[in-house]
């Protein structure tokens, strides 16, 4: 069975520096098939046009595709929205890093917010996910993860990579093109 990435990025989108497009050319160069889309508005995201969008590359995609999810940050709020309302597509696996805290006030998201009510199931959507959280991202605090902590999922906190981006140093990041090939968690 063939399968696909889909690499989904949060408010901004990721730069030609990010670890997102570090690890798109990557998993090309091994010839991976990866859809990368580019959102309208990156910089004021809207939730409507977004899940929209996300439908459409979902469409491209073959239903017999295992399709791994790589989201960050705001785009993990997304995949909660885009999951509880396809429930029946299949993912092989979601890896969801730095995702927002539930509880965040931050203007350019408001609007993905709140999350789906029932994010446990939510996270079942794949057959496996894993969340990927920093200790000190300024957009998730420690005290405010537990919202992902507590799902019975996977979940690998990084100490002190802030918000997992190229302000912290995220540009090339072979581990989590490791986690994305081999299916394992190697610290």
């Amino acid at each position: 069975m063939s399968r696909s990435f889909l690499v989904l990025y949060g408010v901004g989108g990721s730069g030609p520096d990010h670890w997102q497009r570090w690890l798109q050319q990557e998993l090309e160069k091994q010839g991976e098939k990866v859809y990368f889309p580019e959102f309208p508005d990156k910089d004021q995201p809207d939730k409507g046009a977004w899940l929209d969008h996300l439908s459409s590359v979902f469409e491209e995609i073959p239903q017999d595709e295992e399709v791994i999810v790589v989201a960050h940050s705001l785009a993990c709020i997304m995949w909660f929205h885009y999951a509880a309302s396809q429930p029946n597509r299949k993912i092989q696996r979601a890896i969801l890093v730095a995702p927002p805290s539930p509880l965040l006030k931050y203007e350019p998201v408001m609007m993905f917010f709140p999350v789906p009510e029932n994010l446990a199931g939510i996270a079942t959507v794949a057959d496996k996910t894993l969340f990927v959280l920093s200790s000190t991202d300024p957009y998730c605090p420690v005290e405010e993860a537990s919202h992902y902590l507590d799902l019975g999922v996977p979940c690998v906190i990084l100490p002190k990579m802030g918000h997992i981006n190229v302000d912290t140093g995220y540009g090339p990041w072979p581990w989590i093109l490791d986690v994305c090939l081999n299916q394992h968690i190697s610290l």
